[in-house]
């Protein structure tokens, strides 16, 4: 689903990925962890192709042109409640705009798109503020709306750059199972995280980064948090 070769990027003076080379095959929940500045969200945003890698190679679906694939793709960015609280856009136009790259900008919403809004938004306890403005949520219930946005055109790809930060406990358990249930479907997963200790429950992978670097990548049997943070936050 994701292969990368040799990538690497930077901005302006600032070496942010070296040389990175990584394998995340269809169907596994990859977890990206490392401290601040290690490079995770750049990863991702290059996997996205919201940036594109100084040099290197990034394919997705096996393929370097990834135009055909977008519509297969949807990314829940960092701080996504940091956009205009007051802009005037409800929970239910928030979801369907997740529609918008299949249907296109022009196509109306079909009875079947608004049953599956419903659908997304029970999962995620979300569905008595269906009509309520989004900047009038809390900022869990906000992350919760992006990210059935995200999950409504059924991707087969999904990245999340750190989708728990700045969240309740109720929507995290609540995020938890729904990637799982996304997982039972064969979806990918791709998430950045600083929660070490419930990813061992979750992931099938995980790649840990430090200075723009990938210095280890295992699964979560043999990932261990107390060498986990010797290596990455002791000196």
């Amino acid at each position: 689903m994701v292969e990368l070769i040799n990538v690497s990027y930077s901005y302006e003076d600032k070496v942010a990925l070296k040389d990175i080379n990584l394998k995340i095959e269809k169907g596994e929940l990859c977890v990206i962890v490392g401290p601040n500045g290690s490079g995770k969200s750049t990863l991702v945003s290059v996997i996205c192709g919201i940036y594109k890698p100084d040099k290197g190679v990034v394919k997705l679906f096996g393929k370097e042109d990834h135009n055909h694939f977008r519509k297969k793709i949807s990314f829940v960015p960092q701080k996504v409640s940091s956009f205009n609280q007051l802009f005037p856009i409800s929970v239910k136009e928030t979801v369907l705009l997740g529609l918008v790259p299949q249907k296109g900008y022009f196509k109306g919403f079909s009875s079947q798109d608004l049953k599956k809004v419903d659908e997304i938004l029970q999962k995620l306890d979300l569905i008595e503020f269906k009509e309520k403005q989004l900047g009038k949520l809390s900022g869990g219930q906000q992350q919760r709306v992006f990210i059935a946005r995200a999950l409504i055109s059924e991707p087969e790809l999904l990245i999340l750059d750190e989708p728990t930060v700045g969240i309740d406990s109720k929507s995290e358990e609540i995020l938890y199972k729904l990637l799982l249930e996304q997982k039972a479907k064969n979806t990918t997963i791709v998430m950045v995280t600083h929660d070490i200790f419930a990813i061992k429950s979750y992931a099938d992978k995980i790649i840990c980064m430090k200075d723009g670097e990938i210095l280890t990548i295992c699964g979560a049997q043999e990932f261990s948090v107390k060498k986990y943070k010797q290596i990455y936050f002791e000196d």
